[in-house]
């Protein structure tokens, strides 16, 4: 008799899955991480090959009685862990095999509208995608315009960013703001009206309210680091990410600590600091969602798949990856 499937199960698609299983090579057996588990497809996926064990993690609670249901069926191979990206060290050791990040917001997360991610809500602003202390109505009504200008500018690469925030003090100063309609009413108020119909004038508002609220770019940096220093020498990391910031990060790492790293200059010397190399030659190859997936999962259109494949070198901290995004992590700074 099969397992009935759960609600969040159906309404959560995997991107890419057959690729991500391809570049996993799970038919050879080995040590998983699933770090995005959500519907939790990418897991099932691994464990249909019999030699495989994974390990899931998601900061979303709502999650767990997925995670349960492949506890059962999959007790000595499969556990899961209720973390964000910065505390996959905490769990791992220098054994696994490939770990995979499908970055972003989930459509079981997007759908259930009580949570506030998406601006068709009419519910409380909420936006947490779980283990953060303060909501997108927290920030919304409580951060400085100057703040909201800088998060909704850079996360959102917003345009009229200044017109919204002055919009959104103005507004808050009269009522409290506290449902997500109210916040894409005071968006719509403050773009021109040549509205482009390709995308809703707040998708980039609530995109860097999101990205604020759950730290998503510290954490990422973090994940991505963690990941690095447990990963087997021939180990590989896979990325799906869905916006211009999670794939300059990740490209940025992938080609600037791999054995083919370009030089700044021509007249430069080789670089033959092989202490820096954490990746073998890296393509710089981005992989898409095909036409036939696309029209299953419209979200999917933006997704980008990159992968690195670990060297044999000892792990060392990429202090150039912070710096280089450092502009982003003293935003999420005001996020105390």
């Amino acid at each position: 008799m099969k397992t009935q499937k759960s609600s969040l199960e159906f309404s959560h698609f995997p991107v890419m899955l057959s690729e991500i299983i391809d570049l996993s090579s799970p038919s050879k057996g080995g040590l998983f991480v699933d770090c995005t588990f959500g519907g939790g497809n990418y897991s099932k996926a691994l464990l249909k090959f019999p030699n495989t064990k994974v390990i899931a993690i998601d900061r979303d609670k709502n999650v767990l009685s997925i995670a349960q249901q492949l506890k059962k069926k999959f007790h000595n191979r499969f556990e899961f862990y209720n973390l964000k990206f910065s505390q996959l060290d905490t769990i791992l050791n220098n054994d696994v095999d490939t770990i995979i990040f499908d970055l972003g917001l989930s459509s079981i997360q997007l759908n259930n509208l009580e949570r506030g991610f998406s601006f068709k809500s009419k519910d409380k602003l909420d936006m947490r995608m779980g283990l953060s202390d303060r909501s997108a109505q927290d920030v919304i009504n409580n951060y400085s315009e100057t703040q909201l200008k800088q998060i909704i500018k850079i996360f959102g690469e917003e345009k009229e960013a200044s017109k919204i925030a002055k919009n959104i003090v103005k507004t808050r100063l009269k009522k409290k703001i506290t449902r997500a309609d109210e916040l894409v009413k005071i968006i719509e108020r403050s773009k021109k009206k040549t509205f482009s119909h390709k995308i809703n004038p707040s998708t980039k508002t609530f995109q860097a309210i999101r990205i604020f609220v759950n730290k998503e770019i510290s954490e990422l940096i973090n994940g991505i680091i963690n990941a690095t220093r447990f990963l087997k020498p021939g180990g590989k990391i896979l990325v799906v990410s869905f916006h211009s910031i999670e794939d300059k990060i990740i490209k940025y790492f992938f080609r600037n600590y791999s054995k083919n790293k370009s030089k700044p200059s021509r007249y430069l010397p080789d670089n033959n600091n092989d202490n820096e190399v954490l990746f073998e030659n890296y393509t710089n190859l981005t992989i898409k969602p095909n036409s036939s997936e696309i029209l299953k999962n419209n979200p999917s259109r933006s997704a980008k798949l990159r992968f690195a494949i670990r060297s044999k070198n000892d792990f060392l901290y990429p202090n150039s990856l912070v710096q280089k995004f450092n502009n982003y992590l003293n935003i999420e700074a005001f996020n105390v």
